[in-house]
Parts: C-alpha cells; structure tokens; sequence
C-alpha cells in the first residue's frame, strides 16, 4: 500500500497525496520541540543541496547546449535543416503507421465509390436529357422556337414602319450609330 500511495504523491489533488501528507503532519505532530527543530534544518540542508545540484544541472545544460550549437552550425546544420528533417522524419513515420495506412485505404475506396456514384449519376441525367430531347414536346417547343426566329430574322419593323430584313435593320443602326459593321470595312 506505501509503494502505491508513493507513486501519486506529484500530484498534489490526489488521495494518496493527501493521505501522505496527513501522515508526515501526524508524525511531525508527534515530535517534540527539539526534534522540530533539527527535522526542520536537515530538510533545510537538503533542499539547498538539492538546489544547487539543479542550478549546477541548468549550467551544464546550458554549456553542453551551446556547444551542441556551436558543432550543428560547424556542419552547416541550420535550425531550418532540423525542422525540415523533423518534419519529414515525422510524416515518414506517419505514413509508416497503420492508422495512417487504414485511413488512406478508406478515403481511397470512399472515393472510388463516390466517382462510380457521380458517374451513375451523370449518365441518368444525361439519359434523361437525350431522352427530352426526343420527346414530342421538346420537338414542338424547337420547331415553335425555330419559326419565331425565322420569323424575326427575315423581317424586322423599322421605326418608320416599313419592313425590311434583320440585316437592313442591323446596317441601319450601325449607321445611324456611326458604327459599321465588319463587312463594310471592306466596301
């Protein structure tokens, strides 16, 4: 049971934290005076070893940091190269990994499936039209449409009244609008 509630004692908010603590209150509780006392500066002697051990880690560190530095940029080692490499290193991995490998797979089949339904799609809708198309109705609505435009393309009511063809009427305006049309450029 020590060796479980020992495992949590970093986490302050938990049971096994809260339960040491209460222990090591009880038994500093129990102590006398004097024994306060010299608990109080051993644990206070510790602590500045302690410190000065970190303190002693953190300038190493930083030496052994800058020196690290100081070798990359000898090799031409730029921080750019380390992130590209990490980078490139990390989607390797990536696309090494089977959750990578089945999702690829899965997006690969969803495509698939999706194109063969747009194309199912596409070729209904293109059946339909042809068959509209064909139908008698679109066949009267096209032979309406065609003698509508005859109609206006061989005569066309000027503004004096009198009736000429699409063209006139064309030549008419482009002249009165000081525009000539493409083939008078040539006359």
């Amino acid at each position: 049971m020590e060796d479980h509630n020992t495992a949590n004692l970093s986490d302050p908010a938990s049971p096994a934290a809260s339960v040491a603590s209460a222990e090591i209150a009880a038994e500093f509780a129990a102590l006398t005076v004097e024994e306060k006392e010299q608990r109080r500066a051993e644990w206070s002697q510790e602590l500045a070893r302690v410190e000065e051990e970190i303190n002693t880690l953190r300038t190493v560190l930083a030496s052994k940091t800058r020196h690290a530095s100081d070798l990359k940029r000898k090799l031409g080692i730029t921080v750019w190269k380390e992130v590209t490499d990490d980078m490139n290193q990390g989607i390797k991995n990536l696309k090494e990994s089977t959750v990578y490998q089945r999702t690829e797979s899965v997006l690969k089949s969803t495509g698939e499936k999706t194109a063969s339904v747009f194309g199912s799609i596409t070729s209904g809708i293109s059946s339909k039209f042809s068959q509209m198309k064909n139908s008698e109705s679109m066949r009267s609505i096209e032979a309406s449409v065609g003698s509508a435009y005859e109609n206006v393309k061989t005569k066309v009511t000027s503004r004096s009244g009198s009736v000429s063809s699409f063209q006139d009427a064309l030549d008419e305006n482009n002249t009165s609008s000081g525009l000539n049309s493409p083939t008078d450029s040539t006359k």
